[in-house]
């Protein structure tokens, strides 16, 4: 059974950086495209950027040039290292997992002040 456990959000104020961890248990990482949503209050839930299994990358036009997503294959874990925030960034973060189906975590909130 897929599991997808989030890390590392948390309050920080604007122009603060947060590292977001997920680490995957239950699958072949090495072979799974990786993601992050976000899903704010009211809103719907949004890509952020995601790594497919051969490292390549794409992000939301929203995070280009602040975020950065990788994997660590040997530990079964993808980051989302957020610089620069702004608090349109607050929101839930997901882990997704995306091979024959879509896994997600449960998510984590991140919250940036102004």
């Amino acid at each position: 059974q897929v599991q997808l456990v989030e890390s590392g959000g948390g309050l920080v104020q604007a122009g603060g950086s947060l590292r977001l961890s997920c680490a995957a248990s239950g699958i072949i990482f090495s072979i799974y495209a990786m993601g992050w949503y976000r899903q704010a209050p009211g809103k719907q839930r949004e890509l952020v950027a995601v790594i497919t299994s051969g490292g390549s990358t794409n992000y939301a036009d929203s995070v280009k040039g602040r975020f950065t997503i990788s994997r660590d294959n040997a530990k079964n874990t993808v980051y989302l290292q957020m610089n620069s925030l702004k608090p349109e960034d607050t929101a839930v973060y997901y882990c997704s997992a995306h091979y024959s189906r879509d896994s997600w975590g449960q998510g984590t909130q991140v919250t940036v002040s102004s």
